[in-house]
């Protein structure tokens, strides 16, 4: 059995069991060979078993994720991975179960830390491998280490290209003039190809390859135009720029007919099923969806990735800009808690969606809210019916999608940017 040094880290481990679909095991000991020590409850345990490679981290150990500042231990990051489709209430007192568990007798002690929505949709992203860079995730030491070594070769500080000596021999059998010798020890010692980039500091040079990729994008789409100008300097310091994910918003309201149980179904496959309904796609308790759509207009190179929750409650002030839909069911207690309480300011600012049954009255709520407010309608639910005859569904979802990439078009969502503040 493999011991835990410095060269495995535990977010690196958990993400590869996760992509490798062998997921990690908690156990009592580190050596896990019998299956006296292998145990499931994150309260008893005190390792975390991982079969590639064979090796157990102690769920203590601090990993590169920060949260204020301050380091978060393997057990808590594995329980918010475990906890990650639960609703933040139900995560909350889940939270709070584990750690009177963890003081009990026969708990292992310490405590799980309770990381906040942005920390944990963050967290859940990058251990999924949909991102490769995040806001709280610290950096590898070897990382810096080895960019602080070709830095000090591009200083000159070691390795490089050895000066010639003054009125030593440059070649073997032939004498270098003593003034050439003396310009030969004034040259500055220089890097390889790969070390002459680094500067006086560890520097990330990955964001230069994203800022010309908008740059060739323009000029593969005009194929006959001019030459750039003769000076297309960049603005010094400018940090890359990931564009964020657009943001859907759906109604609690248990009347509501897009709940988080079948929003996948209906907004990914284009068929409406019931939110309560064995057919479900997904938990009616997760807080967090993700689903993928391209925008043609916006990129229609890749998918846009939508994050869909039924709540703002940890929404930081500048999420609200991202939010690209808001789905209503009429009721106007579902913007208590919004930036914008009032549904005509509301609506002014981000694209409202009804849902209702096709022949049913338009709620006169919906109606005075005027043109901010896309109204549609889907055929009624009949059980035994099937999936088969919602074909309407499909057009309902096109339309929906229409108003939405024309919405996010005219906020100034571009290819590689968010919308326009």
């Amino acid at each position: 059995m493999a011991s835990a040094d410095s060269t495995h880290d535990p977010l690196l481990l958990l993400r590869q069991s996760i992509a490798s679909g062998t997921p990690a095991v908690p156990t009592k000991t580190a050596d896990a060979s019998s299956a006296t020590a292998v145990d499931l409850s994150l309260a008893t345990a005190n390792f975390l078993q991982f079969s590639s490679p064979q090796i157990a981290l102690p769920l203590t150990i601090p990993t590169r994720f920060l949260s204020s500042e301050k380091p978060v231990d393997l057990r808590s990051i594995y329980f918010a991975w475990l906890k990650r489709e639960v609703a933040i209430p139900e995560y909350n007192a889940s939270a709070t179960a584990l750690n009177a568990e963890l003081s009990g007798e026969s708990g292992a002690g310490g405590q799980v830390q309770n990381l906040a929505f942005v920390e944990r949709l963050d967290l859940i992203t990058w251990l999924e491998g949909a991102s490769e860079e995040s806001e709280y995730i610290k950096s590898l030491a070897s990382d810096t280490s080895s960019a602080a070594a070709s830095a000090q070769v591009a200083s000159g500080a070691v390795g490089g290209i050895v000066p010639v000596a003054s009125g030593a021999s440059g070649r073997q059998g032939k004498t270098i003039d003593p003034r050439l010798a003396e310009i030969y020890n004034g040259e500055r010692r220089m890097g390889d190809r790969n070390s002459v980039l680094r500067g006086i500091k560890p520097t990330d040079f990955s964001h230069v390859r994203k800022l010309a990729g908008s740059f060739n994008a323009r000029k593969a789409a005009r194929p006959g135009a001019a030459n750039l100008p003769s000076n297309p300097a960049l603005p010094l310091n400018q940090k890359s720029v990931r564009r964020p994910d657009p943001i859907i918003l759906l109604s609690p309201s248990a009347s509501s007919l897009l709940r988080m149980s079948n929003i996948k179904s209906f907004l990914e496959n284009g068929i409406y099923v019931p939110a309560d309904g064995t057919s479900s796609t997904s938990s009616s308790s997760a807080s967090i969806l993700h689903i993928s759509r391209v925008l043609p207009s916006i990129d229609a190179a890749r998918p846009i990735r939508f994050i869909i929750v039924d709540t703002p409650e940890q929404f930081k002030p500048e999420y609200w800009s991202r939010v690209v839909a808001v789905f209503t069911t009429g009721q106007e207690w579902q913007f208590k808690s919004y930036k914008w309480q009032k549904a005509t300011e509301l609506f002014r600012h981000t694209l409202g969606v009804f849902v209702g049954w096709r022949g049913d009255h338009l709620p006169e709520t919906v109606k005075g809210w005027g043109r901010g407010v896309l109204s549609t309608q889907v055929d009624k639910w009949h059980q035994g019916a099937g999936t088969a005859s919602r074909w309407r569904d499909r057009e309902v979802v096109e339309g929906i999608w229409k108003a939405v990439e024309d919405n996010m078009r005219n906020k100034g969502w571009r290819r590689d940017s968010g919308p326009a503040i």
